[in-house]
């Protein structure tokens, strides 16, 4: 054991030794084109490889039954709770197998999401400060759970938005509609408010980078709220208000939510005082001491 104890010691300072031998040769740890290329190269093929993986597995019968049986619930639904006679038809031969793929491909980009987007990350963290890389980390820890919520909401509604839209069919006239327009509405509803509740984030990111004040933003407010519940009555044609509340009012929330967010955020940067402060035109601006030094930037 104390040999065993020995060795691993001298590797870790044989190993030392080498990464000290490196960052002399390469202070600022640059690589070249061609290895940026191959780097490129080499995670998007580990991302496309993944990728393929989830793609043939939502192929399965045993995993394309429970995820059509999801996807078509909320119709289900609609067509029970009003008690109405439809059905989902397909028009041409090769329907049901660009279905089948057109399902598959969604599975296994959500899926392996992430995995494809730490290929993304790991490409592009190298070249970050320390302190845009905490953003970063932030940005992506609220971004998908806020897209999950988003989408979640959208799929619990869905049914009743369907119900009332079957339900105003003229009388004497079959509902009969195509797989391929129930496919592009549901999508239009996940995709449509998942995308929608990263717009709190993207106003407090915008917030951070110095493009939106707190002054914009309270001029703004009306005008985003009054949107939000519009985009919510058009995407729940239902005549039931609630509905169209239970999609608007979580997004006001986290409008709110970020307005607070970017006002304290000026505040903060209100008590610092700026370096170029009392400086004319022609005099020279203090020296930034506070940027890191070049090991506190990776860069490929």
């Amino acid at each position: 054991m104390a040999k065993l104890a020995d060795t691993i010691a001298g590797a870790r300072v044989i190993g030392a030794r080498l990464a000290a031998v490196g960052r002399q040769s390469n202070p600022e740890g640059r690589m070249p084109l061609m290895e940026h290329i191959r780097e490129l190269r080499n995670r998007l093929l580990k991302a496309i490889a993944v990728f393929l993986l989830g793609f043939v597995a939502a192929l399965i019968p045993q995993v394309h039954d429970p995820l059509w049986a999801f996807i078509v619930r909320p119709f289900n639904q609609a067509t029970h709770s009003r008690h109405l006679h439809a059905s989902l038809i397909v028009q041409g031969v090769l329907d049901p197998f660009t279905i089948w793929i057109q399902i598959a491909f969604w599975f296994g980009l959500i899926l392996t999401c992430p995995f494809w987007l730490y290929q993304i990350w790991a490409f592009i963290a190298p070249g970050l400060y320390r302190r845009e890389k905490r953003w970063t980390y932030a940005f992506l820890a609220t971004a998908a759970p806020l897209f999950v919520l988003g989408a979640g909401l959208a799929y619990f509604v869905m049914s009743r938005g369907l119900g009332y839209l079957l339900s105003i069919t003229p009388s004497g006239v079959e509902i009969l509609p195509t797989l391929s327009n129930y496919l592009g509405y549901f999508q239009a509803m996940i995709l449509g408010f998942g995308l929608a509740f990263e717009l709190p984030l993207a106003l407090v990111m915008a917030n951070v980078v110095g493009i939106l004040h707190h002054d914009r933003m309270r001029k703004w407010r009306r005008i985003i709220i009054f949107s939000i519940f519009v985009f919510a009555g058009i995407a729940s044609p239902s005549p039931d208000p609630v509905t169209m509340l239970l999609l608007a009012i979580p997004c006001v929330v986290l409008i709110e939510v970020a307005e607070l967010l970017i006002w304290m955020n000026d505040r903060r940067r209100a008590r610092i005082p700026s370096p170029y402060a009392g400086l004319s035109d022609n005099e020279a601006s203090p020296l930034d001491m506070d940027v890191p030094p070049n090991d506190d930037v990776t860069s490929h």
